[in-house]
């Protein structure tokens, strides 16, 4: 019975990636009510978390090619609807001029939950921060310096460039170098991982 329904999903995602709507209707019929209700724990207005829902079905149609497995569809939605939530949440801390510890706060609960969501048990996620953490503090110093700024102070380029008297160009390099070298640290990681936390 199981391997029945494994090799369904198989024939359903192989479907879905030619543009079969009819899988891509199964999908949506099986996770949209779940996105919905992810999306709510942060918005908190339902309109907003079924737009949410919906741009992250569109964005999976439109993606579709670089889904490789049937388990990516899942880790597909709950990244675009988590990247969809920080930006409006960014939005409404421009309009309600929320303080920048509130959205570093938010956004980090949205990754834990997108985590969690994946059913990955706390051990690997306790495992995985630390990975993290340490990481990042291997950097070299300008580097880890660019990187904490862009990624957990949310400023742009610009403004670090000006703040640390060096180019835009020096930002952008820095913030490359500290990707790959995160990204190596974090290989035996899954790739949906890195997105979750490097998007």
């Amino acid at each position: 019975m199981e391997r029945r329904l494994i090799e369904h999903e198989e024939y359903q995602f192989q479907q879905f990636k030619k543009g079969s709507e009819t899988a891509f209707k199964s999908f949506f019929d099986l996770y949209h009510d779940q996105i919905v209700g992810f999306s709510m724990q942060f918005l908190g207005d339902l309109d907003e978390s079924k737009n949410v829902a919906q741009d992250a079905f569109v964005n999976l149609w439109v993606n579709r090619e670089k889904v490789k497995e049937p388990k990516g569809v899942r880790s597909f939605l709950y990244t675009s609807a988590k990247s969809n939530c920080l930006n409006l949440i960014r939005h409404k801390k421009v309009v309600h001029k929320y303080s920048d510890q509130y959205l570093r706060k938010k956004e980090r609960q949205i990754n834990q939950d997108v985590l969690h969501s994946m059913e990955f048990d706390s051990a690997t996620l306790s495992e995985l921060e630390t990975l993290i953490q340490t990481s990042i503090k291997k950097l070299p110093e300008r580097c880890k310096r660019v990187f904490s700024m862009r990624r957990f102070d949310n400023k742009k380029n610009q403004e670090i460039a000006e703040e640390l008297s060096i180019s835009v160009k020096a930002v952008e390099a820095n913030m490359t170098r500290a990707m790959r070298s995160l990204k190596h640290s974090l290989s035996n990681y899954m790739t949906i991982i890195l997105l979750v936390f490097f998007s």
